[in-house]
């Protein structure tokens, strides 16, 4: 089993919350981890993407080559279309439909979306709908992983678990509210 993971999107919305907890995931199921994470701005709005990498076997890379990913997580629709190159024929578009709009030429949404249907059958995400009606905006990318969880080579109970630890030292209120959120996100990907 190996599965490549694309996250991306911009400072602040979360990216390397989302690589920790299907790290500590993956580690719990005694998988080996491969991960580079690439860090925009220090401010908020520089883009941030994380190659995240889980096998069975060693891994010996860290980096996911183009037309490799089995997955790409996108918090941020235009951050999605940047690494559509590295998605594979057979992988799957994970994408949250609010853009971050941080230049002066951002395209249209409807331009965006347009290209995001492109890749075949893209999972749109109006996260900040969810994540608003999980308590706060700001797991937006806990929605996001929720959404992608079935296509992550991890049972979702494993990362709602791995959620309970990454955010425990924030207290149960956090913990919880972090749970529905990804909750929110998994109930769309369900048949």
């Amino acid at each position: 089993m190996q599965n490549n993971i694309i996250l991306a999107g911009v400072g602040g919305q979360g990216i390397l919350s989302i690589a920790a907890v299907i790290d500590l995931a993956a580690l719990h199921c005694d998988l080996h981890i491969r991960q580079a994470e690439v860090h925009g701005m220090s401010q908020r709005g520089g883009a941030v993407q994380s190659h995240l990498r889980i096998s069975d076997r060693e891994i010996h890379a860290d980096l996911i080559a183009l037309g490799r990913a089995d997955l790409v997580i996108s918090v941020e629709p235009l951050e999605a279309l940047r690494y559509l190159p590295f998605l594979s024929p057979e992988g799957r578009m994970v994408t949250a439909t609010e853009p971050f709009v941080n230049m002066p030429d951002y395209p249209s949404l409807d331009a965006l979306l347009t290209e995001l249907r492109r890749t075949g059958s893209p999972l749109l995400v109006d996260a900040a709908t969810l994540a608003r009606e999980a308590g706060s905006p700001r797991t937006s990318n806990m929605v996001m992983l929720g959404a992608a969880a079935p296509f992550i080579a991890l049972d979702p109970s494993q990362l709602e678990a791995a959620i309970g630890k990454i955010f425990e030292a924030k207290g149960e209120d956090t913990v919880a509210m972090n749970i529905r959120a990804f909750r929110k996100g998994l109930a769309l990907s369900q048949p």
